[in-house]
């Protein structure tokens, strides 16, 4: 059994430990709070046209995130109405998680080592970088996460993963995901 008191995520001494010195002398930083860290981690399924047929659908997708992060799912709802699509105001549509702390570490731990090679020809991510340090990536299944057992699964959901951090250019969080064994294709 983990002794939650003492536990502290591999990754989460790693970067106390050896990554956080090794930026501060790449990019030669005066200040340790200048050094970028991870602040969140958003995963989203957006459930879509099925979710308009079959409000379920929504739940489906929320509780396969649920088990993906150990951590409750939001279902996130229209904010308006559009008829082209048949999707009316507060219609459930997908579902949504924010991690942080330990659980923001163990999750990008698991998401690198275990669920990333599990991906299907896989040659690496992609750098794709908003211009202030954010990092987004999309997957086309959920399934390559060990917890969803794949006999169960109704549906298989594309899935956006959103890394925000602290840094304040592209290079900078590029350096610190490259650190953290991030498998960028170029």
């Amino acid at each position: 059994m983990l002794d939650q008191a003492n536990y502290t995520p591999r990754l989460k001494a790693q970067f106390r430990d050896t990554i956080r010195p090794a930026l501060k002398e790449e990019f030669s930083y005066k200040n340790d709070m200048q050094i970028p860290r991870l602040e969140k981690i958003v995963l989203n399924i957006g459930a879509g046209t099925e979710a308009v047929r079959d409000s379920k659908k929504a739940k489906s997708a929320a509780d396969d995130l649920t088990a993906i992060t150990g951590q409750q799912a939001v279902i996130t709802k229209a904010k308006k109405s559009i008829a082209g699509f048949r999707v009316r105001e507060d219609m459930p549509l997908g579902a949504k998680v924010t991690l942080r702390g330990d659980r923001m570490y163990d999750f990008l731990d698991r998401f690198i080592t275990i669920a990333l090679p599990r991906v299907r020809d896989f040659r690496g991510v992609k750098p794709s970088f908003d211009g202030r340090g954010n990092f987004a990536m999309g997957m086309k299944e959920h399934i390559v996460f060990p917890e969803i057992n794949f006999d169960k699964v109704d549906e298989v959901w594309g899935m956006d993963v959103i890394i925000v951090t602290t840094a304040k250019t592209d290079a900078e969080a590029k350096a610190l995901l490259k650190a953290f064994n991030m498998p960028f294709s170029s």
